[in-house]
């Protein structure tokens, strides 16, 4: 789906400023990730693609740079506090692993069906973890509930403008190393992603396009700009769980909407194939939500002729039970 153009808010919740702040900010904790040339990609799309590899933080996902920023902005009375998520996975290692850098606390609640090893990667970072229901706003009821039983500091997964900005740094670094680059692809779950992401660029570079992807049983952002309100879904069940999410926030629907060009919906298959193929043709091994950009790439964008494609490779921290399968079944 493709969204009309809309003129731009007279005070975005998330400035460029914010954001170029939260790249000093995070500079001892989260990596600045390279952008490769793909070149077999751009042969089997006639674009030159590019892939930023967020698998290459140090816990293997783009989460860490928001997590930082947000706790690296609390005073250290708050941090002593220690912090309390709610997440699919990926947040929640992210919180851990920065609680653990400062010496202080997490305790992190989870779906019941939370990739094991993402439970294990929480764990081995000092965090409690805590199984909870099944969807994104039963285990955040839960969370808040620990926060006001504890007065732990509730670190949100995306609704929130440090956790954005500190998403979009992303952006930054892709302008300095592309600065012609045409198109960036992103996946959304929540959308602090593709928000930070998309104000860093549209900032930077207007004319660029920003394009997000989402799995068709969890749309959310989708069928939220589509109805132009905030739409809650019922279930969004997905091997791609780091997009599972039933709405958005206000904050990243606003964002998402004032700066995001289009939409792609990919299907479960897809998605199993779109990690196939970034382990085929990039051999890079990537979790579902990341090989959502390489399905959407393959199987539902229509690349111009040498046009300039970021994909943004969001995580690497798929199950091995999931990636053995996937190997099974295209290999």
């Amino acid at each position: 789906m493709r969204f009309k153009s809309r003129s731009p808010m007279s005070n975005p919740p998330v400035t460029l400023g914010a954001i170029q702040e939260a790249r000093v900010r995070i500079l001892n904790i989260a990596y600045r990730t390279p952008l490769y040339f793909s070149p077999r990609l751009s042969a089997l799309t006639g674009a030159h693609v590019y892939l930023k590899l967020e698998s290459y933080q140090p816990i293997h996902v783009f989460k860490i740079r928001g997590a930082a920023n947000k706790i690296l902005k609390l005073s250290t009375n708050d941090r002593s506090r220690g912090f309390v998520a709610a997440s699919s996975g990926n947040h929640g290692i992210a919180v851990s692993y920065v609680a653990k850098r400062l010496g202080t606390t997490a305790t992190v609640v989870v779906p019941t069906t939370a990739v094991e090893e993402k439970v294990k990667g929480m764990e081995e970072y000092g965090a409690k973890v805590e199984r909870y229901g099944r969807f994104h706003d039963e285990r955040l009821n839960r969370a808040l509930e620990i926060q006001k039983t504890t007065g732990a500091v509730f670190i949100h997964p995306f609704e929130d403008p440090d956790i954005i900005a500190g998403q979009g740094t992303i952006g930054l670094e892709i302008i300095e190393d592309l600065p012609d680059v045409n198109t960036v692809i992103v996946p959304i779950g929540g959308g602090g992603l593709i928000s930070g992401i998309s104000t860093a660029i549209k900032s930077l570079k207007p004319a660029a396009k920003m394009i997000g992807v989402e799995p068709e049983r969890a749309s959310s952002m989708y069928q939220s700009i589509r109805n132009g309100q905030i739409t809650r879904l019922t279930d969004t069940t997905s091997i791609a769980d780091g997009l599972a999410t039933r709405e958005p926030g206000p904050l990243t629907f606003e964002t998402a909407k004032r700066n995001v060009d289009s939409i792609l919906l990919v299907s479960e298959t897809q998605i199993e194939r779109g990690v196939f193929t970034a382990i085929k043709e990039c051999h890079t091994i990537v979790e579902p939500s990341a090989g959502a950009v390489f399905a959407a790439l393959t199987d539902a964008y229509r690349p111009k002729a040498g046009e300039k494609i970021v994909l943004v490779v969001s995580g690497g921290n798929i199950s091995l039970k999931i990636l053995g399968a996937i190997l099974s079944k295209y290999g």
